[in-house]
């Protein structure tokens, strides 16, 4: 199942067990269940403290359980955990095995900390680059805590359980058998969902922190770019985000970041993290930011959890989100039929009817890929003609199972009151309103900056984005913003980097100028 190269990568991991891992496997005749025979092989070869039984079960098959003797860790995977998952096997080998985490020690005692029995079940697909981060928070968490049990589920491999579950959105999370969330979750969000009392204490903490030389709002490559440079000039620093890597950690394949041929958003936005982590930097993850207000000596920033910060000068790096329709309906079967990532979540409509919005790059893009797994795609664009460029309109249009509608308006997202069953568009040019049947819809119209909140107290433009000078600076004096939402243009990563790195060195400019007391107090 592994190749050599795998195999010596994963033999190396595995020298780092420090305590016996038992894998108990359930199968049955079937080629999955060969598959995933033949994996927990190639790793019981490559470690003397990983062994593997067969038991007997009546629940998914094919699945393997692990767990370490004398301690109380339930822990499964029910497929076969290759892909973007692969890692989160190897990390759960590791952690079952007694290798510590690369947690911060706070969180640990947390989840040390929890009362009660959770009983989480995540669906995945091998393809979603967002699914890796919610199964490793919670097979860290069944490790570190008899009360949490985690099997995570590959959705392809048990399409009965995803339709009654009416699982349309991946990662989706259950929790005790009710429904718990779907999309990105990392430690810390699941366990402010499960603590009642974390919030308070993050706000508490939150509160007690003293002034910012420079505060940077937003953990995106802008973000990151800006905490690494203030820091290096030896000022307190200070990051909030809503999470860390931002728009980053939805982006599958990144091949235009000078000097790295290819990289992925996730495995990019852990290495924007772990490098700002080298540098003294406040970092406060899963929080965020809902009002800015000017006080004597810089800014104060409050947070939704109500806590609030102080800095001489801020730097806003907030980004952008996936743009919606903004038609009824959408908002209603959201992760039930309504979508936005192709590769996370293409995978669960296998077979069936779907609709792509929008003709621009990302959207033809999605239609290609999709067409590989639907049965047919109807690709609808509000213009007149499709945006795309040349080469992806050519390869959209030679496929058998692609419609093309262009002056084409959605109006309506239609249900049956659980999962999608349609949409309605007008044609802009008979003014007609056709209705279309479908099961999936796949919103690709691009993104809209996250600067609701900063509305009346500073300059944005009529596209929402916070107008900046040459010099990242905004029209509060110390106030300094970067990246996707700002009116820079060409929203892209290294740009965003560039533009974060200077914003940071403008609000370093700027504090050494200030006559002395006046600071943030």
């Amino acid at each position: 199942m592994l190749d050599a190269n795998m195999k010596t990568q994963l033999k190396a991991y595995l020298e780092r067990l420090v305590r016996p891992v038992e894998i108990t496997a359930y199968a049955d005749d079937g080629a999955k269940s060969r598959d995933m025979l033949a994996l927990l092989d190639d790793i019981r070869e490559l470690s003397d403290k990983i062994s593997v039984t067969r038991g007997q079960s009546d629940e998914r098959i094919p699945s393997f359980a692990l767990t370490s003797p004398g301690h109380d860790i339930r822990l499964a995977f029910a497929g076969l955990p290759m892909g973007h998952e692969f890692t989160s096997l190897v990390l759960a080998l590791l952690q079952v095995g007694g290798y510590p985490p690369k947690v911060e020690q706070a969180l640990l005692d947390q989840i040390r900390a929890l009362k009660g029995s959770f009983r989480f079940e995540t669906y995945f697909s091998l393809s979603c680059q967002n699914c890796p981060d919610v199964v490793q928070a919670l097979n860290l968490m069944a490790v570190l805590n008899p009360g949490i049990e985690h099997v995570a589920i590959d959705g392809a491999l048990f399409p009965s359980e995803v339709e009654a579950r009416q699982v349309m959105s991946v990662p989706m999370i259950f929790l005790n058998g009710e429904s718990f969330g779907a999309g990105r979750m990392g430690v810390e969000e699941v366990l402010a969902k499960i603590d009642t009392g974390a919030s308070a204490r993050a706000a508490e903490t939150i509160n007690a922190q003293a002034p910012f030389d420079v505060l940077v709002v937003g953990g995106g490559p802008a973000g990151a770019a800006a905490a690494v440079y203030a820091a290096r000039k030896g000022i307190r620093t200070g990051v909030v985000a809503e999470r860390f890597g931002g728009q980053v950690l939805d982006t599958m394949a990144i091949e235009n970041l000078i000097s790295v041929p290819h990289t992925e958003g996730p495995k990019l936005a852990r290495a924007l993290e772990t490098h700002v982590r080298d540098y003294d930097v406040e970092i406060m993850n899963g929080q965020q930011a809902s009002k800015l207000e000017e006080i004597a000596g810089g800014f104060r920033v409050t947070l939704a959890s109500g806590a609030a910060l102080t800095a001489s000068s801020v730097i806003l790096s907030t980004g952008a989100r996936w743009r919606r329709m903004g038609v009824p309906g959408e908002d209603r079967y959201l992760n039930k039929g309504v979508a936005f990532c192709p590769h996370c979540d293409g995978p669960l409509f296998k077979g069936k009817r779907i609709a792509v919005i929008g003709g621009g790059n990302s959207g033809v893009e999605a239609a290609i890929d999709l067409a590989g797994l639907v049965a047919h795609v109807t690709l609808i664009e509000f213009d007149k003609v499709l945006r795309a460029d040349d080469v992806l309109q050519r390869k959209l249009r030679s496929l058998p199972n692609v419609t093309v509608l262009t002056n084409a308006r959605t109006t309506e997202v239609q249900g049956d009151g659980s999962r999608v069953s349609g949409l309605a568009y007008e044609n802009r040019v008979t003014g007609e309103i056709v209705e279309l049947a479908l099961e999936g819809i796949f919103v690709q119209i691009g993104l809209v900056p996250n600067t609701e909140w900063l509305k009346g107290v500073v300059t944005l433009s009529a596209r929402g984005e916070i107008v900046t000078d040459g010099h990242g600076a905004t029209s509060l004096p110390g106030l300094f913003a970067a990246g996707d939402c700002t009116t820079a243009p060409y929203k892209q990563i290294v740009i965003a980097m560039g533009e974060g790195a200077r914003a940071s060195l403008a609000a370093f400019d700027h504090l050494i100028r200030l006559p002395v007391g006046e600071k943030a107090a």
